[in-house]
């Protein structure tokens, strides 16, 4: 089940810890999950025909896609054929509708992709309730830590208000601070706490101790708001440093077996040879056993694919046969596990939430990049 840790004191930050094992016991559980497909197929099903079509099976998608952190279907090109693949799961390509048999095996296949990728990086549901912030304005570090970001900042041309709000956007959940660019979280807690600037707000440039004096009073003034309406943040951070590529490829059974797993499915023409076109999709297939995000998830890491893929030439369109296609895999993982080893690369994400609800409740719990 999820891990709880709850207050023992005042201040502490309550967290609740998703690791994919509530999904591993939903799955694991034949007469739960039975009834959870039961429940979500007729959801689904709003013809009640006892069939999904692929207008119904879209919100399914959609969630799916949020759970797996890409932006809306149809706001990127790059992410937009991940959405496909999800629904082609589903449909094998074609327009027919779907029955439960074929759906709970589907669901239970992606749930558990899903579980596997928050044993390998958990989410952290945060209760933000202002204690934590109160601490980090009373403490000892925090005129240097304020100060340092408010010397690296271009502040010149900018208003009190423009220099507080621009500060705050440093601050990091580990502060106390909520993504100050959900709009919510704007609306409710930062743009209220502004409105306490007593310096002319178009006097330019900013002095540090007149921009130290109000900052404290606005960051006072949030942790305060967040005191009488506590804030819930989905809190992960996930380093990719190639080393799960370099155990995977270490490992030829496992490899093997997630090779033929990216390849089963894909088109072939009549001669049994694949287009590397596909082999976008045959990464996406492998990106979990490789601790790789999906495509279109985090752009630091679709930079590092595109440039492999431009060093193999992987876009080309060529057709190859099965071992040559396989091999290109390999190549793949290989390049971007030494770019990973050279220059890792660490992202953090924040989600605000409403109520951490458990897994089982809905279809995926949604979340995306802040």
């Amino acid at each position: 089940m999820q891990k709880n840790r709850e207050d023992d004191h005042e201040g502490e930050q309550q967290q609740q810890v998703l690791d994919g094992s509530e999904i591993m016991e939903l799955v694991g559980n034949k007469q739960v999950f039975s009834n959870f497909v039961d429940h979500k197929f007729e959801e689904l099903d709003k013809d009640k025909d006892g069939k999904l079509s692929v207008k119904e099976l879209q919100p399914a998608v959609a969630d799916i896609g949020s759970a797996l952190g890409l932006p809306s279907q149809g706001t990127s090109a790059d992410s937009d054929h991940i959405y496909s693949e999800v629904l082609s799961e589903f449909t094998h390509g074609t327009k027919d509708d779907v029955h439960k048999i074929k759906f709970k095996e589907v669901l239970s296949d992606i749930l558990l992709g899903v579980a596997a990728g928050l044993k390998r990086d958990p989410i952290v549901i945060l209760r933000m309730d202002g204690h934590d912030l109160f601490d980090f304005i009373n403490s000892s570090s925090f005129e240097m830590e304020m100060v340092g970001i408010f010397t690296k900042l271009d502040l010149t041309e900018s208003s009190l208000r423009d220099c507080i709000s621009k500060v705050l956007e440093q601050l990091k959940v580990d502060h106390g601070m909520p993504p100050t660019s959900d709009h919510w979280v704007w609306s409710n807690f930062v743009k209220p706490a502004l409105q306490i600037c007593s310096t002319d707000v178009h006097k330019c440039p900013v002095s540090q101790d007149t921009f130290l004096k109000e900052f404290k009073e606005v960051a006072e003034s949030i942790a305060q708001h967040l005191k009488e309406q506590p804030v819930i943040v989905a809190h992960s951070e996930n380093t990719f440093d190639g080393n799960a590529i370099k155990r995977l490829l270490s490992n030829i059974f496992e490899l093997d077996k997630s090779l033929d797993a990216a390849i089963n499915g894909l088109p072939k023409d009549c001669h049994k040879k694949f287009s590397k076109g596909y082999l976008r999709v045959a990464l996406d297939t492998v990106g979990p056993t490789a601790g790789l995000p999906p495509y279109g998830a985090v752009n630091q890491m679709d930079n590092v694919v595109n440039e492999v893929f431009k060093m193999v030439g992987a876009d080309d369109g060529k057709l190859v046969e099965e071992s040559e296609f396989k091999l290109l895999i390999k190549e793949i993982l290989g390049s971007i596990m030494l770019q990973l080893q050279g220059n890792p690369i660490s992202v953090s994400s924040n989600s605000v939430v409403h109520e951490p609800q458990p897994f089982s409740s809905s279809l995926l719990t949604p979340m995306s990049q802040s």
